[in-house]
């Protein structure tokens, strides 16, 4: 019962003054929907890195003219080489069959008369390194037959590593501002504590513990935190609409379909439940700071 009482003088007194509220969960929601948006962007680009593959690997062309023995010879040479993990073939009837499927160059393929593109192959490696898969691209060109050797994926590491830092950057910031959500919970309960001093002091002096004064106030910061949290989930859903909508355009002139997804449903609970741990912590510094130094003199 005292709980419930205090639930309800807590959603009275955000009822009395509606936009303190509103503007104390405005601050907490801006602070916690910066670094989710951060994050969701970051997760959603690594997932986009993960599906074009960040696996090391070489692409080794033949010369446009070279017959099938000399693609065999140069795929026993590849299978044999050091630093080879596998090895795929892609037949030139393959490639001029994929690219009709995905580029849609029907008629400008119709029109050469004959197939323009090389047998290749798609080489992956052990070794992830820049220097490494430099080494291995240089010595394939040497290679008879071989008219080009190009690095695959690399892009999509540097990508990767690119997105580690910014997730990394996404966490710190969420720690700075979750001080500063923590340092405004203190300050609006020391307003709330000053407000109702007259209150605690006759409370104290009727026998009142130290829980049940307190339990008001943190109930408000938690409470205030749950409301701030909502607003950021929403927050992120409105800017996760708009940015598809103008994602969209976009993603059709290169022919594919990008979209980021609303925030799944365990990091929204995880979003939430930060918020209203932070709330309720600065409400427990502040009462905890505030009765032991001036309401007990």
């Amino acid at each position: 019962m005292q709980h419930a009482r205090a639930v309800h003088g807590t959603l009275t007194a955000f009822a009395r003054a509606p936009l303190d509220t509103l503007f104390n969960a405005v601050v907490i929601a801006l602070a916690l929907a910066l670094p989710a948006a951060l994050w969701q962007v970051a997760g959603h680009l690594q997932g986009a890195s993960h599906r074009a593959g960040t696996a090391p690997q070489l692409s080794v062309f033949m010369a446009v003219d070279a017959s099938r023995d000399d693609a065999r010879a140069i795929e026993a040479r590849l299978k044999q080489a050091v630093g080879v993990a596998r090895v795929e073939f892609v037949p030139r009837e393959q490639a001029l069959a994929e690219l009709r499927k995905q580029a849609g160059l029907e008629d400008a393929l119709d029109s050469l008369g004959g197939n323009p593109l090389p047998d290749a192959f798609i080489v992956t490696l052990v070794d992830a390194a820049p220097a490494g898969l430099e080494t291995l691209r240089d010595e394939f060109r040497k290679w008879p037959r071989v008219a080009h050797v190009a690095l695959d994926a690399l892009w999509a590491r540097r990508l990767e590593a690119a997105l580690r830092i910014a997730r990394g950057v996404a966490a710190g910031l969420l720690g700075l501002l979750g001080l500063a959500l923590v340092a405004a919970t203190f300050n609006t309960i020391r307003l709330q504590i000053l407000t109702r001093r007259d209150e605690i002091v006759v409370l104290q002096a009727v026998g009142a513990t130290a829980g049940y004064v307190r339990r008001p106030f943190l109930y408000y910061g938690a409470l205030l935190g749950l409301t701030g949290g909502a607003l950021a989930w929403l927050l992120l859903a409105a800017a996760t609409w708009a940015g598809n909508q103008g994602l969209a355009p976009l993603a059709a002139l290169y022919g594919t379909e990008w979209r980021m997804d609303p925030l799944p449903a365990g990091p929204a609970v995880a979003l939430l439940g930060t918020a209203v741990l932070l709330g309720w912590l600065g409400a427990w510094l502040s009462v905890r700071r505030h009765l032991q130094r001036d309401l007990s003199q």
